[in-house]
């Protein structure tokens, strides 16, 4: 396994927050998104239960693998009981077992191949800084929020 490549979308001196940018990175032919599930709808959506805050993240992400994006979300612990009952086409729900997500999200990066376009969403310092040094671009949680929201 080679290291993920750093998509290249032009972005115009954008922000790391700015959901601009996202659009930019997403619109790379054969971007990987990979989403801090927990990380993200706790951001979000912390008011909801954790099932709620999975839901609505994930029919959000519905609409952006419907846009050809390969899109994973990684979330913290293996319990069957806080699986969905369906993933939406196109998003691939990972839990995480024996390991907590941020480990998972930083194997599911070192696995890509070389030259693949890889766009984590995190708001995690630790995962940024190890997922950007294998060739990852990463953008913050309200990023990918405000996108979602837009739409």
């Amino acid at each position: 396994p080679g290291a993920a490549a750093r998509p290249r979308p032009g972005s115009r001196g954008r922000a790391a927050d700015d959901p601009a940018l996202l659009g930019d990175l997403l619109s790379v032919p054969r971007t990987h998104l990979v989403v801090d599930g927990y990380n993200v709808t706790k951001t979000g959506f912390g008011e909801l239960t954790l099932a709620a805050q999975r839901d609505r993240l994930l029919s959000g992400l519905l609409r952006v693998a419907a846009g050809g994006t390969e899109v994973t979300v990684c979330f913290d612990g293996a319990d069957a009981a806080a699986r969905p009952v369906h993933a939406p086409r196109g998003v691939r729900v990972l839990f995480s077992s024996g390991e907590i997500a941020d480990d998972l999200i930083r194997r599911l990066v070192a696995a890509e191949p070389a030259g693949r376009p890889v766009v984590v969403v995190t708001s995690d310092r630790a995962v940024s800084d190890d997922v950007q040094a294998m060739g990852a671009v990463c953008v913050p949680a309200q990023a990918l929020l405000a996108r979602l929201a837009r739409r």
